[in-house]
């Protein structure tokens, strides 16, 4: 919540404010997010306008999560933009999502949580090239490059393969002989 009050509603007034805060509970998306109490620093202009206060500025953290490829863990860091026009309480604003002020308090936490979603990447990685994880044993391939695995094909595909040898051998006789692909017989 940050206090307005200073502001005196006059169109135009403006004042900056750097400050640290707690990070709320489930910041981000299931992959990667911000931890539950983290330090977030913010960096914002207030401005008053006609029909509110305008918060414009950008807040910044730490990140956590996993690697969408290999699955180890990662940590990063995130810059998000902010900008919200925050309505006085009896403004006759007719947007009914428009956010509202409370008093002279502004509640940051709905615009914070828009912006750090926004700025998270959807599927992070540890790095740009990561190669993944073995898909026949599950090893992470940047910690083994020259991984290998003797044999060729996955052994429980090895029923499949000796169906596809007998097909090749025996002839199609699923079709009586003079017969087109529609079934019917030629006439001569």
């Amino acid at each position: 919540m940050i206090d307005t009050h200073e502001l005196k509603r006059r169109a135009g007034s403006q004042r900056e404010v750097y400050f640290e805060a707690k990070a709320p509970a489930d910041l981000g998306i299931d992959v990667i997010g911000v931890p539950e109490g983290d330090l977030l620093q913010f960096d914002l202009r207030l401005e008053a306008v006609v029909e509110g206060v305008l918060v414009t500025g950008t807040a910044s953290g730490r990140v956590v999560g996993e690697c969408a490829r290999c699955l180890v863990d990662i940590e990063d860091e995130f810059l998000a933009d902010l900008q919200e026009l925050y309505v006085y309480p009896e403004s006759d604003a007719e947007d009914d999502e428009a956010s509202r002020m409370e008093g002279d308090l502004i509640d940051l936490e709905p615009v914070l949580r828009d912006a750090v979603v926004l700025a998270l990447p959807f599927q992070p990685l540890c790095t740009d090239d990561c190669p993944g994880l073995c898909p026949e044993c599950g090893a992470r391939l940047a910690d083994e490059p020259d991984h290998r695995h003797e044999g060729g094909t996955d052994q429980r595909w090895a029923a499949l393969s000796g169906l596809l040898a007998q097909a090749d051998v025996q002839p199609d006789t699923s079709q009586p002989s003079g017969s087109d692909d529609t079934g019917r017989t030629e006439e001569s």
